[in-house]
């Protein structure tokens, strides 16, 4: 029987990422507080949040810290707009402060309220510096299978994955789609981790000279695969990239929304990798998830470009209401301090090595073919048949049922396509919780192999 509040839920939103029609029977889970790397529903059931909320709840729920900043900003200037020259002290100082904490050399930040429209602005940033280049021709932007950077137009064609593009008239022209970096789904028959790389990093060459490379302006990558399944890259693959992006005059945008902050065990996974970027995108954790905020990191040679364009044309006709907005950049200063204060990326690596032990043991499980991650992210995939990695038929939904009963018991984590399941705690956790965390899904696992061999799935 479905509660009141799960029956005006039902009649009233859509909810993003759902089977709406599964979801008028079910009803939703409705969490109404949370404390540390717990989550609790209106019945007082607590869970603890494997996914830090999508990806971004890094410091926890009701830090106090940051609800008092928030408070006090709200009092002094609940908002103002940065549009036409005008500025306020939060955006300046974060500013300042990423500008420091940068993997690679930046110059200035353009603020957004998510991670889609910051990869958004990617795109847009591209197209403009090349026309005011004079190379009209070169505009496309490669993406990779399975890669995802959010869900506006040009995002969301950006990302690789079906269900974004499915009915929605998407990719763009202009984006392409290169191999997916996942070495246990496409790896050839003994092919290591090392010639996987260099396979990928050959098709990535071949595409830029299929298309010319004079066509091709930009290669878009996450240092750690998100929602296309918590996968993290093989061997040597970000150094191959790298030499031919450098070979064509290909920019290299780093989508760091997820893995930046100290998820990967340094503060951006740019540098966990070894990235040649010349821009990054970020958000989620830069407040941890406590306010919507994104930011773009700018190179001076790009800012260069904007502002001789400025000159020209009278003005950057490009920003949203809500960029820098006071509250949400009081909140990712402290954020930032609180970080560096705690050493919050010490921590991870502190307890990375007992999240990825009790990670990878889960592949000692019949359903678990791969169990990968770094720092506080990894990825399991389920599968029928593990000695020849054959899959489910995706319409059985394994994973999602997995899910399912990790929230029964008390534990919310990601299914994602492909059998894949994504933990991602908060950074704030602590090696008990982990081993309860995974506790929780080990038993969730033992019910999800019974309902396998019930349903006659093996």
């Amino acid at each position: 029987m479905l509660s009141n509040l799960a029956v005006r839920d039902i009649e009233t939103l859509v909810h993003p990422y759902t089977n709406l029609a599964t979801h008028r029977e079910v009803g939703p889970l409705i969490l109404e507080r949370g404390e540390g790397v717990f989550v609790y529903d209106t019945a007082g059931k607590g869970y603890i949040e494997g996914m830090a909320g999508l990806w971004c709840t890094s410091l926890g729920y009701s830090n106090e810290e940051l609800v008092e900043v928030a408070a006090e900003q709200m009092r002094k200037l609940p908002f103002t707009h940065i549009f036409s020259g005008r500025s306020h002290d939060p955006a300046i100082e974060l500013a300042e402060k990423l500008k420091e904490i940068a993997p690679v050399p930046i110059s200035k930040i353009f603020y957004g309220a998510s991670g889609s429209d910051a990869n958004d602005t990617q795109v847009k940033l591209v197209w403009y510096m090349n026309n005011a280049l004079g190379r009209p021709q070169k505009k496309k932007i490669i993406s990779r299978l399975k890669g995802y950077h959010g869900v506006t137009v040009a995002s969301a064609s950006l990302t690789g994955l079906p269900a974004n593009h499915t009915d929605f008239d998407l990719p763009i022209a202009g984006i392409l789609h290169t191999s997916c970096p996942h070495h246990y789904r496409f790896a050839q028959p003994g092919e290591t981790e090392l010639e996987f790389s260099s396979r990928l990093a050959a098709e990535l060459e071949e595409m830029i000279l299929r298309e010319g490379p004079e066509t091709v302006a930009a290669f878009i990558a996450e240092p750690v695969m998100g929602a296309g399944g918590a996968v993290t890259p093989p061997e040597g693959y970000f150094e191959k990239i790298n030499a031919v992006l450098a070979k064509y005059d290909v920019l290299f945008i780093a989508d760091e929304v997820i893995t930046g902050f100290g998820r990967t065990g340094n503060m951006f996974g740019t540098t966990t990798y070894g990235l040649k970027a010349d821009t990054l995108s970020c958000a989620k954790a830069i407040t941890s998830a406590y306010f919507p905020l994104s930011a773009v990191m700018i190179s001076e040679p790009i800012y260069e470009v904007l502002v001789d364009q400025s000159r020209k044309i009278g003005t950057f006709g490009h920003g949203n209401t809500y960029a820098g907005h006071p509250v949400g950049c009081a909140i990712a200063v402290k954020t930032l301090e609180i970080y560096q204060r705690d050493d919050i990326v010490g921590h991870v690596r502190k307890v990375a090595p007992k999240f990825l032990q009790r990670l990878e043991k889960l592949a000692e499980h019949p359903l678990v073919g791969e169990a990968r991650g770094v720092g506080l992210i990894g990825g399991i995939e389920l599968v029928k048949d593990k000695a020849t990695k054959a899959q489910f038929e995706a319409k059985k939904g394994v994973a999602a049922k997995s899910g399912a009963f990790a929230q029964d018991e008390g534990l919310i984590v990601r299914p994602l396509g492909g059998d894949r399941v994504a933990f991602c705690p908060p950074l704030i956790i602590n090696e008990a919780e982990i081993d309860e965390m995974f506790d929780r899904y080990e038993r969730a696992l033992a019910k999800t192999l019974d309902w396998v061999k019930a349903e006659g799935l093996i």
